[in-house]
């Protein structure tokens, strides 16, 4: 391999990128938006959940009650009603995720001490939201009732019950909670299968269809000197993405990044390595620059968007899908960029995952390289 070949066809390459710069400029600009979109859009934590309330009692006891509820940063009231009808109304239109029924006899019961059942009816056809929300409902209940009998205690002068166990939790590395801090580290992974695919998956299918193939052939370069030399300014372009993203996501979601920089740009290479050579794989064998785009997409994309544990969490997932998602990179490098991030770890932890990332770039080099027929048939 000739270094001076090699950096012809980068050049080439690179003045072909720069005059379309339609492309250019959506392959920069295609960052910005996924780390907007997903960032504000895509979101964890459970917030300003919209209530309707039937509040059969009326009575000062079911206000404490429903002002727990509306002072609660999960739950926002959005209407009062006065029968099943209507609240199941407001489920049916989507104006409302979780209707609360204070029975009628609320009041008399609580001031008797006696027990009382209070209804929370859910919108299960968005069954994780849903159960989140129920959860927090039924949470609020137990601190009204823990109130009320810490006040009767009070009244009796008893002192309060002390709980024989209590459970202190406290959160490393994400302390707040903040779905951002482990979303955006994701969709870095997100931004490099997006590029990759749309970059290098039209290059030689390019060459192909244009025609200019022929040309090639009967110049002196060799095979591995035009693949290579063809991945150089994509690199060059991936690598500029990522620091975009890495950028944004420090300024303007706030998440910063405790561990080494400069391992996790190391990483970010080796991934967007494996990525354009699977790309540039794709556009050798098909010579089809829609069909090779639309494949690397759709076997990039959808793999690191479901099965990495990038949104879904992996041990949820049924045993033969778990056993699938140890051949999808992001994998990898998704813990890579979450234990660079949040965890502020190394390599002396990070090894093996940093070692499946390179044995994926070596072998889509290779699949590359051996797919590759620099000669006309």
């Amino acid at each position: 391999m000739t270094l001076q070949r090699l950096f012809a066809v980068a050049r080439k390459e690179f003045i072909h990128v720069v005059r379309d710069w339609r492309s250019l400029a959506l392959s920069l600009a295609i960052p910005v938006i996924l780390i907007l979109l997903f960032g504000y859009a895509l979101t964890l934590d459970l917030r300003n959940v919209p209530t309707v309330v039937w509040d059969q009692s009326r009575s000062r006891q079911s206000r404490d009650l429903l002002s727990l509820f509306s002072g609660s940063p999960y739950f926002s009231m959005v209407g009062y009603h006065d029968s099943y009808n209507d609240l199941q109304l407001a489920l049916d239109r989507g104006a409302a995720m979780i209707a609360i029924v204070v029975p009628s006899d609320f009041s008399r019961k609580i001031i008797a001490g006696k027990k009382v059942a209070i209804q929370i009816i859910g919108d299960g056809s968005d069954a994780n939201t849903s159960r989140l929300a129920m959860g927090y409902a039924t949470t609020v209940g137990r601190i009204y009732a823990a109130t009320i009998t810490a006040k009767k205690m009070q009244l009796s002068g008893r002192a309060p019950l002390m709980p024989p166990v209590e459970m202190v939790t406290r959160s490393w590395y994400n302390p707040d909670l903040r779905s951002q801090n482990v979303i955006i580290p994701g969709i870095i992974a997100i931004v490099m299968v997006v590029i990759a695919a749309m970059l290098t998956s039209v290059t030689i299918a390019r060459e192909w269809e244009t025609g200019t193939m022929e040309q090639l052939i009967s110049t002196p370069l060799k095979g591995p000197e035009l693949i290579v030399g063809k991945v150089l300014p994509y690199f060059v372009i991936g690598m500029t993405d990522v620091t975009i993203a890495v950028v944004m996501g420090k300024w303007l979601f706030h998440v910063p990044i405790v561990g080494n920089a400069g391992l996790l740009f190391a990483m970010a290479a080796i991934f967007l390595t494996g990525a354009l050579f699977w790309g540039m794989t794709l556009s050798i064998v098909l010579k089809s620059q829609v069909l090779a785009n639309q494949i690397a997409i759709v076997s990039g994309y959808l793999p690191t968007l479901i099965l990495s544990g990038f949104v879904f969490a992996i041990e949820n997932m049924p045993m033969p899908i778990q056993c699938l998602t140890y051949i999808v990179p992001a994998r990898y490098f998704i813990a890579i960029l979450r234990g660079i991030y949040l965890k502020g770890i190394g390599l002396e932890i990070l090894w093996l995952d940093a070692a499946l990332l390179s044995l994926y770039a070596g072998i889509m080099i290779l699949l590359a390289h051996r797919k590759f027929k620099f000669k006309l048939e």
